[in-house]
């Protein structure tokens, strides 16, 4: 696949419309073409310690002043343009931008949306790779990847996958 964007959110607590934070990595004609990196005030607005701020280490003092999602989203929107997305654990980032989605009466325009996470399960041989993590396949393929659950870096981690795997 050469022209895609690479997509990761992260949420503030069990909801999946608490989004917090968006990342979007463009790859135009196979290579990495922009990047985009978003805060987002979530909804419900509480965090989990155990949850998510031990694991992507945001906090309610990152977001309290960030826009809401249908906000980021006009941006966003604009960035991905008519390009289909992609993400590793498709299931996980589409169920919580369709949630926002709805949360917000948003009209949501179906996009193409594919998964690293199933094609790696259906493509490398589990005796090859311990695991299909984002970070393992990541290192099994050579790809230089740190700063997990960042939604930036994860993004990005992906659409290097998805260059390699698509």
């Amino acid at each position: 696949m050469d022209n895609f964007v690479a997509i990761d959110v992260e949420t503030a607590n069990q909801y999946p419309t608490s989004v917090c934070s968006i990342g979007a990595v463009k790859v135009v004609d196979g290579a990495i073409t922009d990047s985009f990196y978003e805060l987002v005030k979530p909804y419900p607005n509480y965090y989990i310690r155990r949850f998510t701020e031990e694991i992507h280490g945001l906090s309610r003092t990152d977001t309290d002043t960030a826009r809401f999602f249908p906000e980021v989203w006009a941006d966003l929107e604009r960035f991905i343009g008519t390009l289909p997305l992609v993400a590793h654990n498709k299931q996980f980032d589409e169920r919580c931008i369709r949630a926002c989605f709805r949360h917000y009466d948003m009209f949501y325009p179906e996009y193409p949306f594919y998964c690293t996470l199933v094609k790696a399960r259906t493509s490398i041989p589990r005796q090859l790779c311990s695991s299909f993590s984002l970070p393992v396949l990541a290192g099994f393929l050579g790809i230089p990847f740190d700063n997990h659950h960042n939604a930036l870096a994860d993004a990005e981690a992906c659409a290097k996958i998805a260059m390699a795997l698509l």
